[in-house]
């Protein structure tokens, strides 16, 4: 009797109708800054099954710049509004810029924009010099983020980032 109710469990949970929803992560600005360069901080949160599961402190764009044109390459202004599609993570080698970090994740707007070669990496000098901020990807503050988020991204095969305004 307990192998068929085990048997039916389990038929259950791989049931397609009751499948769990993809993760996706969100980034939203919010009233926080970073102390030493007015940098405003950004929430870059997991979602998965209409809850958030996990939350990382990243900046966008540059502190002077976050009312500038969000759709114009080179404007140093947050990313645009909208839906991404999410890449592999990839590691960063000695030939790319140190400004970025160890890891790269590609973002892909799925909307039309003039901004591109858009990615999530850790921002190494957040909230200490003029180079806090990025030119407008996604930017996490602490270095051990970076490394849990990139986990994540492989292990749950996020494929999707919604930037709100």
């Amino acid at each position: 009797m307990r192998s068929v109710w085990m048997a039916a469990v389990i038929s259950l949970m791989l049931s397609p109708a009751i499948a769990a929803a993809e993760p996706e992560l969100t980034l939203q600005q919010t009233a926080r800054r970073l102390p030493q360069t007015g940098d405003p901080i950004w929430l870059l949160s997991l979602q998965l099954n209409d809850q958030t599961v996990k939350h990382f402190d990243a900046v966008s764009g540059r502190a002077h710049r976050q009312n500038a044109d969000r759709h114009r390459t080179g404007s140093r202004a947050p990313l645009p509004p909208g839906h991404y599609s999410v890449g592999v993570v990839e590691p960063l080698g000695p030939s790319d810029p140190a400004e970025l970090g160890p890891l790269w994740i590609g973002i892909e707007p799925l909307f039309a924009t003039g901004r591109g070669h858009l990615g999530i990496h850790l921002d190494p000098s957040a909230n200490r010099d003029a180079n806090s901020g990025t030119l407008g990807c996604i930017g996490l503050i602490n270095p051990k983020a970076m490394v849990e988020l990139a986990t994540l991204v492989k292990e749950r095969q996020i494929r999707s980032l919604r930037v709100m305004n």
